[in-house]
This record gives structure tokens, C-alpha cells and sequence, in this order.
């Protein structure tokens, strides 16, 4: 009987493994048409719920958006392996002294939850996330990941996706956004289900006069390069 079990849980693991490595390879290629977060958020709705999602490659996506949401969420982006572990420390840090609640995932991190788990915060989740994250950090490009993310993050209620967050917030396709409203769509992505890029509130003013200076002090934002410059190193 326990040779059952453990033969069982052997197979399991295997396939899970097998399984998740295979959908993490679709997606190299595939773009992501739907993510469960999407699903769950349908759920939740009532029946004027609509989803507005529309996958643009990233060379439609303007630049200032790009670098925008890099500096607003997660600046080592093109240097870390998926896991910022200073940015996991300070927020660490900060959670302890009682101050506001941060997570330090990196966009990694976060393109693997939103793709490929839940949003619900718990060990078995994080342990997956872990794992995903190492699996796309290693089958994806960089600047794969960053497309994807683009693609699938939450951008307020039904929206999901940059440009679907575009127009419908600034009805303007992504590619065509000014310094300003790329800022402004940026610093909503900590709870884009509770701030509006729209109304400039003393918070979210603060928050994107921080943003805009970020992105001046940056410079210019190539993925592209970072990837050669790593294959050389």
C-alpha cells in the first residue's frame, strides 16, 4: 500500500513537472489569450462584468510606458535572475517596523502569478510562484517576460493588459501614450482595482512626480542589449 502511494506521488510530481514546463514553453511562443486571475475576477463580477484584454506585441507598446512601469515596479528588472533579494530584505525590514505592506516580487515574479497561479497569498502559492518564476527566467527572454506582464496585468476592473488599460482609461492605443499618462498608468499598479490613473489625488501625484524622476534618471531602457551583453558575460 505505501509503495502505491509513493509510486503515485512519484508519477504526479513527474507529471506536474513535465506538464508545467511544457505550458511555460507554449507560452514562449503563444501569446497568453486568458490567466486565471482573469477567470476569478469573472466570477466575482455581476453581470455588467466585461473583460477588456487585448494582447500587442511590445514593439507596439511606447517606450515611455515601458520604462515607466520598470522604475514604478521593479528597476533591477534586467539584471536580477527573477528574485530581487534586496528588495525582498528591505520589504522585509519594513513589514516588521509595521510600516505599509510590501512584497518586493520582482516582475518575474509577478508574470509568473499572474499567468500561471492564483492571487491568493499562501506558502503553496509562493512555492510555485518560486518555481515558475525559475522556469521562465530560464526559457523566456527577458524581454519576453516583460512582454507578457505587459499583457496580463491587472489595470482596473475587467481591464488587463496595457493597451486595453490605454484605451480604456486615456482612449488612445499604448503605443501613443505621453511621459505623463505612461506614469499615470504605472503608479496604479500596486491596486489597480482601487487607484484611478485619471484623478490626481495628493497620493498618486506624489507617487508619479517620483515615477517621472525615476525615468529621467534610468536613461534609456534596451532589453534587447541587456540579453546580448548577458550572453557575452
Amino acid at each position: 500500500m505505501i509503495r502505491k502511494i509513493v509510486r503515485f506521488i512519484t508519477r504526479s510530481i513527474l507529471w506536474f513537472l513535465v506538464l508545467s514546463v511544457l505550458w511555460v514553453l507554449l507560452y514562449r511562443f503563444v501569446d497568453v489569450p486568458f490567466t486565471p486571475l482573469m477567470g476569478i475576477r469573472s466570477l466575482q463580477g455581476d453581470d455588467s462584468w466585461k473583460l477588456r484584454h487585448e494582447w500587442v506585441d511590445i514593439s507596439e507598446i511606447s517606450k515611455s510606458l515601458q520604462l515607466a512601469v520598470i522604475c514604478a515596479e521593479d528597476q533591477n528588472f534586467v539584471d536580477h535572475n527573477g528574485f530581487d533579494f534586496d528588495a525582498i530584505e528591505k520589504a522585509y525590514q519594513n513589514n516588521k517596523k509595521g510600516k505599509r505592506l510590501k512584497g518586493g516580487s520582482t516582475i518575474s515574479q509577478q508574470t509568473a502569478k499572474n499567468v500561471f497561479l492564483w492571487p491568493q497569498r499562501s506558502w503553496l502559492r509562493k512555492g510555485l510562484e518560486t518555481y515558475f518564476t525559475f522556469l521562465i527566467e530560464n526559457l523566456w527572454s527577458k524581454e519576453r517576460i516583460f512582454e507578457v506582464y505587459l499583457n496580463s496585468i491587472e489595470m482596473g476592473e475587467g481591464v488587463f493588459g496595457v493597451e486595453a488599460a490605454s484605451q480604456y482609461w486615456f482612449h488612445k492605443e499604448a503605443r501613443n501614450l505621453t511621459k505623463h499618462e505612461a506614469a499615470a498608468l504605472a503608479i496604479i499598479l500596486p491596486n489597480p482595482r482601487k487607484y484611478n490613473p485619471v484623478i490626481r489625488t495628493p497620493y498618486l501625484e506624489r507617487r508619479k512626480q517620483w515615477v517621472l524622476k525615476q525615468m529621467n534618471n534610468f536613461g534609456e531602457l534596451s532589453l534587447v542589449n541587456q540579453e546580448v551583453k548577458n550572453e557575452n558575460d
